[in-house]
This record gives structure tokens, sequence and C-alpha cells, in this order.
């Protein structure tokens, strides 16, 4: 990291706020989570922008502005000596979602070759998708479990998506993040809105759009929604992913930190409502009824996106072309929200003072050898999102825990409104922060009081099921885990990234 290094100017800073955000978060997960439950979460998703996601990205961003260092340093520094172990906590959580991030990567860029094969076979061999799904309904779905499971095909795209992530990240935020930015935002934006109105003009699309907003007023006493709405702002505008504070750590002395959040936010939302309206009518306009429609949505599956896509463009003049043009798009995104999570991986580890050939080798290996499983394994994948993207709640209380212990207007007036034009009203940063606190312990509790596994502390046998992929025991082994060790290391942790920053 080069300590002295800037953004160009503000819209490189929001080009990386919104590459960092929109990714494969608005059109990999949110259509997924959306189909799943409707309006009732996507009411809840809009609230916790304003409530959890607004207020933490402010600090993030103003902490990193202010103490122009790694996640560990910035957070050390504004909370003190004693709780450096929080942003250690928030380090290896982020860490913990890119390493499997990473693999959805893989997935889009498999994708974007097989569009680009189907592409060529309609055109050399005058064989089509469509052809395939006649012979075979199932030919997506048999695909996409050729992916996700066991394959070698997925690991070799998983490491080679990490050298090409290590290899921007080394040529720094200008030549690196703000360039790459600059093409990949504004084409992503391009893409889901032909999507979106091609998926609109299908019979029945309307019928997803209807559905993706109709509101079942039962489902709010329902504490998944609660926790999945909240998870997913969180997930999808990097709030508490310590990502902004990474960003904001290049940014120009006189940003404005209020004007630059917003947009990244609403930017967000904008981009997961786009690929929502692109994928949630494409499956009632696929389905044979309506039922069948809803039922794949509730199902949750990891593979919406890259099973309903295709089957969508298959059905349209141009498809084909489309469907790579897509698959690039989503690749693009997925890759501009990877990269600033290997920043943070640098910018944290530069305090080490190893040399830049060593630190670029660490990265390579670290990333390699902890996404592995997760790119060999589903299983894997979905007990890692199970826990890191809850993990993102802890970690959004620990900024809020440090805002509060800094005084929120005091922190407010010292490093948000000194160079924002736009700025936001006291009491609404102030509650908001110590509401956050409150509300993600409550949130958190309730989640576990849930259960989601038949076994979620014990096994029948009585071992702690620490094994399980949807398990409470699961949780708590891996987050005690990374707070003992930040416990034991904190004195350490303080020394080496905070006390010499300055």
């Amino acid at each position: 990291m080069s300590k002295g290094e800037e953004f160009s100017n503000r819209w490189g800073i929001i080009l990386a706020s919104l590459g960092m955000a929109i990714g494969a978060g608005n059109l990999w997960r949110f259509p997924r989570l959306a189909g799943q439950y409707g309006g009732s979460f996507i009411v809840l998703w809009i609230l916790f922008l304003f409530v959890w996601s607004i207020p933490l990205l402010l600090a993030e961003f103003s902490i990193g502005k202010k103490y122009r260092s790694g996640v560990i340093g910035s957070f050390g520094q504004l909370a003190g000596p004693k709780l450096t172990w929080m942003g250690f906590f928030i380090t290896v959580c982020t860490l913990g979602i890119a390493f499997y991030y990473s693999v959805v990567t893989a997935w889009s860029l498999e994708y974007l070759g097989v569009s680009i094969g189907n592409l060529y076979d309609k055109l050399v061999n005058d064989v089509s998708l469509t052809d395939r799904l006649v012979e075979d309904p199932n030919y997506l779905n048999a695909q996409w479990d050729s992916f996700a499971n066991e394959s070698l095909q997925t690991v070799i795209l998983y490491i080679l998506v990490i050298l090409i992530g290590v290899f921007v990240v080394s040529r720094g935020v200008k030549k690196g993040l703000e360039v790459a930015n600059r093409v990949l935002i504004p084409s992503l934006f391009i893409l889901l809105i032909v999507v979106a109105i091609a998926a609109l003009s299908m019979e029945d699309g309307v019928r997803g759009v209807e559905y993706m907003f109709a509101i079942n007023w039962d489902d709010f006493s329902n504490a998944t929604i609660w926790l999945e709405a909240l998870s997913q702002s969180a997930w999808s505008t990097g709030a508490g992913w310590g990502l902004m504070i990474t960003i904001s750590s290049y940014s120009r002395s006189k940003e404005d930190v209020t004007l630059n959040t917003f947009i990244g936010a609403f930017g967000n939302n904008t981009a997961s409502i786009l690929a929502g309206v692109a994928i949630l009518p494409a499956v009632f306009a696929l389905a044979s009824t309506e039922q069948e429609a809803i039922n794949h949505l509730q199902s949750g599956s990891q593979a919406l996106t890259f099973t309903i896509i295709p089957r969508l463009f298959a059905t349209i003049p141009g498809g084909a072309v489309m469907s790579v043009v897509f698959f690039l798009a989503l690749t693009l995104a997925a890759f501009s929200s990877f990269l600033p999570m290997l920043e943070l991986f640098k910018t944290n580890i530069v305090n080490l003072d190893l040399k830049r050939g060593t630190i670029l080798a660490l990265m390579l290996v670290v990333f390699a050898v902890f996404g592995l499983p997760s790119a060999y394994s589903l299983d894997f994948f979905s007990n890692q999102d199970w826990v890191w993207g809850l993990g993102l709640i802890v970690s959004g209380m620990f900024i809020a825990i440090a805002t509060s212990l800094h005084d929120p207007i005091k922190f407010k007036s010292d490093l948000i409104d000194l160079d924002s034009e736009f700025k936001v009203s006291n009491a609404y940063f102030k509650y908001a922060i110590y509401f956050n606190v409150v509300m993600a312990v409550f949130l958190i509790y309730w989640w576990m009081s849930q259960g989601y596994s038949a076994n979620p502390w014990f096994t029948d046998t009585g071992a702690w099921n620490w094994k399980d992929v949807y398990s409470n025991a699961s949780i708590v082994t891996q987050w005690g885990s990374v707070i003992v060790v930040g416990l034991l290391l904190n004195k350490w942790l303080y020394h080496k990234f905070c006390a010499n920053t300055n």
C-alpha cells in the first residue's frame, strides 16, 4: 500500500464504492432472497438501509478518511488499545466472506464460458440452448450441479480469479481499482436495464414483479426474514465489512463523506431492484404454472441466477449474444467487489513490514488455501455464507460500539461533517448508532433461538454439532475462535497496527 496514494477525483472513489457494493450480492444473492420472501423482505431491506447500513457506512467512510490505515489500525486508533480485537474480528469476518465470494466470481466466469460456447454452437452448428432444453429439460440444473460440487474446473477458475485479482490490486488504486471500475460499473447498469426490459416483455413477466413487491404481513413475525433483510443490506452495501474504511483511506482530504455514502448506498439498492426485476419475472414467465414459479423462488436456490438467466435468453431473439454480455457483466461486477476485499487484506498486512513481493505472494496463498473448500464443496460454501453473512451483524455492532464510545454527536461533528456539504441530522445518526448496538444483540439472539438445524447445538449422541452446515454450534465455534484469538493477540495487534501509525 502506498501511504500517499489517493483516488484522482470524486468519481474515482464513488465508482470504487459502487464497485465494492454492486456485484454478485445484487445479481446472485438479492434475487434469491426476494424470491423467497417477496415484498415483506424488500420493505425490511429498505428499512435497514436507513437504520443500519447508511449510519455504519458514514462511520466507516469517516474512520478510513481520518486514520488512513487498514481496518485493524484505523479501528484500533478510534476504539483504543483494549478494543483492537474488534477490528481483528471485522477483518477476519470480511475475509471469511471473501474466500467464498471469490467462488461466485469463478462461477460467473464459468457461465461466461458456457454462454460463449452456446453462442458458438448456435452460429456454427445451428444448435441452440433451446434445442438442448427440449432434449433434456433438466439440462441447466444438471450443469449447475456439475459446477458447484467437486468440480476441478471450478477450482482452477477460482485460482485464476485470485491471480487476476492480486495482479490488479498490485497496480495500486489509480491504475488498478479506479481504472477497472470506470468500465465495470456503467456497463453493469446498462446490462441490468436491458435484461429487465427483456424479462418484463415476456408473457406473465409482470406477475413476477407483482410477486416481488407483494407484502404478507404474517412474515414480519418470522425472525429469518428480519435477519436476512439486515444481512442482505449489510452484505450488499458493504456496511460492517470494513471495506469502506479501506477504500476511504485513499480518499482526498476534503472528500464529502455524506454525499459519497448516499450515492453508493442508493446506487447499490437500485442495482439490486433492477436485478430482481430482471430475474423474478423470468421465473414466472418460464414456469408452467404460477405455483411452480413460487415454489422455485421459495426454494432459496443458490443457482437461481445461473439457471434462470440462460433459460430467459434462450427464449428471445439474439438471446445467445445477450447471455454472453450478461455473464460478462456479472463476472466483472463480482470481480469489482472482490478487488476491495483483496485490498483490505493488503492494507492490513502492510503493517507487518513485509516486502511487496512477499505481500502479494501471501495474498495469493491465503486466498487459495482458505477459499478452496468452498470452491470444491457447495455445503462448505453454504456454511461460510451462513456463518460470516450473519457475522456482518457482529462486525456492524462493533463499529457502532466504537462510534458510541467516541460519542456519536462528537464523532459526526469531527469526522463526518467536517468536509460534508450535505449533512444528516444529529438525532438520526446518534439514535441509529445506539439503536444498532441493541438491535444487533436482539436479532442475533432471536436468530439463534429459532434453530435452523435439526440439531442446532448438539447431535443426537450429545456431541457438539459444529460440523452441521446450518447449526448454531457452527456459528459459535467459528466466531468464538476468532474472538479468542483476537483477545489473545489484542496487545500485539494494537502495538503493531496502531501505536506507530501516526
